[in-house]
């Protein structure tokens, strides 16, 4: 039984994403979980692995979560071998997350079946229809900075 108005060409964009990326979280999420991952870790792990050497702040900020929910991912990562915390060269009160070897392979591995997750979820949409997609994301983000990934 489904509830609700379903999406209409009329719908509102924002809500429209918003439900897209509903949609690609859990297509993401069910790759991750495959790994033994929830859906933040992969993100945690990707914002680390395309940015390196963030702070622990500046990674809470990256992946727009408060500290607190951050340390709690953090130290769970970090128990199962998948990244280590060093202090910071210029800040010994500061730690910088970073991914170990074992951490690289999951995130490896989740992003590979994540992108045939992805690749699945488009195959009704044409490779021009894709890249076209892609630009209008960008071009609404705009030339803001890429931080990272988002949960």
């Amino acid at each position: 039984m489904t509830v609700g108005a379903g999406p209409t060409i009329t719908s509102e964009i924002t809500w429209l994403l918003h439900r897209a990326a509903q949609h690609m979280h859990v297509v993401t999420g069910l790759q991750a979980e495959k790994h033994g991952l929830q859906l933040r870790d992969h993100i945690i792990l990707s914002a680390i692995h395309k940015t390196p050497g963030l702070t622990q702040v500046e990674l809470a900020k990256t992946v727009s979560l408060d500290k607190t929910t951050l340390m709690s991912q953090l130290d769970r990562l970090e128990r199962n071998g998948l990244i280590l915390r060093r202090p910071d060269p210029h800040d010994r009160r500061v730690r910088i997350p970073e991914m170990t070897a074992a951490g690289e392979d999951i995130r490896a591995r989740v992003a590979a079946d994540s992108r045939v997750a992805e690749q699945d979820a488009l195959r009704s949409f044409s490779g021009t229809d894709i890249e076209s997609f892609r630009r209008m994301l960008i071009g609404m983000i705009g030339d803001s900075a890429d931080p990272g990934s988002c949960l």
